[in-house]
C-alpha cells in the first residue's frame, strides 16, 4: 500500500462492505433490497424507463433487470406504463409506494450518514461530497454510463 491509489481501492472496498450499516441498526425491516434502492433511485431522476434503457444504463443484461422488476413490481414499487413518448416499449415507473419506501430507507441512511460525520465541519463534509461527485463523476466518464444527478444539487 505505498501508493494514494492503493489506499483508496481499501478504504472503497471498506466503504460498500459499510454502505448499508450507516442507516440506524443496519438493515431494518421492509427496507428496500440495494437493487430495487438503486433502480428506484434511477427513474426517480431520470423518469419512466423501458427495460432496454435499464440495461442501458446499468450495464446488465435484460433478463437480470427482468427478474429485479418484476420483483420490485410484486411488491408495489413500480408499474408498467406506455410510452409517455409514443414509443413501442412499455416503461417503468416508480408508484406512490416506491416513493415512499425511497423516501423513507434515503432518509434512514441520510440519518446514519450525519451520524458518521457528526464530529466533521460543515467545510469537510462538503470537500467529501464534491471529491465523491467527482471520483463517481469518472467512473461514470469511464465506463461510458453516466449517471442523472437531480437538479437540485448544488455543485
Amino acid at each position: 500500500m505505498d501508493r494514494p491509489t492503493h489506499l483508496i481501492e481499501y478504504e472503497g472496498m471498506l466503504l460498500g462492505r459499510y454502505a448499508h450499516l450507516t442507516a440506524r441498526g443496519g438493515h431494518r425491516p421492509g427496507g428496500l433490497e440495494r437493487s430495487a434502492y438503486i433502480l428506484l433511485s434511477r427513474i426517480r431522476v431520470q423518469g419512466p424507463m423501458s427495460l432496454g434503457q435499464l440495461s442501458e444504463a446499468f450495464g446488465l443484461d435484460v433478463s437480470t433487470l427482468h427478474r429485479q422488476t418484476a420483483a420490485m413490481r410484486a411488491e408495489g414499487l413500480v408499474d408498467r406504463i406506455p410510452d409517455p413518448d409514443g414509443g413501442m416499449a412499455r416503461k417503468f415507473r416508480i408508484t406512490d409506494e416506491g416513493a415512499r419506501r425511497l423516501d423513507e430507507q434515503r432518509a434512514d441512511i441520510i440519518a446514519g450518514i450525519d451520524d458518521v460525520l457528526a464530529d466533521w465541519t460543515a467545510d469537510e463534509v462538503a470537500a467529501f461530497a464534491e471529491f465523491l461527485r467527482r471520483f463517481n463523476a469518472g467512473i461514470e466518464r469511464r465506463s461510458g454510463r453516466p449517471w442523472p444527478r437531480p437538479a437540485d444539487v448544488a455543485r
